[in-house]
């Protein structure tokens, strides 16, 4: 996780219009929340927990501690929260379920042996799982390319 400078770690909740933005936020390790219905008490106990509202709603940005996101594509929307919080420098990278948003445990290979695949099983030494849903996570190609295409979508644009 990462922290503020105020010592605290970012923490968010997605509205119901972000949901590609909440799973890119918990593959980059962040703990965030998906409301898949705008609910003002859940947006007013995230803010009293930490946690930033993520909004495309702009009626409801002008809120203490909620950011409108104004792209309609999560590159942009990486882009505009990496630009406000510097969230890519901060990345604790595929520590977090990207579907359920759980903390992942780091498991022997013996556990998930007859889990995954038999070619990763073979190919692979370190596996994380999820202690709620059980998927199971290792570090192939799919990891380093997801990190690429983060910092590629911070670096700032090329001026022609």
């Amino acid at each position: 996780m990462s922290e503020t400078p105020s010592g605290r770690y970012l923490s968010f909740l997605c509205d119901q219009n972000l949901g590609r933005l909440a799973k890119w936020l918990r593959m980059m390790g962040y703990d965030t929340e998906y409301m898949r219905v705008w609910n003002k008490d859940r947006t007013r106990n995230a803010v009293d927990e930490g946690r930033i509202v993520l909004t495309r709603i702009r009626r409801y940005s002008r809120k203490r501690h909620h950011i409108l996101v104004l792209s309609d594509h999560v590159e942009g929307q990486l882009r505009q929260i990496d630009r406000e919080l510097g969230l890519i420098s901060r990345a604790r990278w595929f520590t977090r379920c990207n579907v359920c948003n759980e903390p992942l445990v780091y498991v022997k290979p013996e556990i998930v042996k007859d889990i995954v695949p038999e070619y990763v099983y073979a190919n692979h030494d370190d596996f994380a799982q999820c202690p709620r849903c059980q998927r199971v996570y290792w570090r192939g190609t799919h990891p380093l390319r997801i990190m690429e295409a983060v910092r590629a979508i911070a670096e700032p644009e090329e001026r022609s």
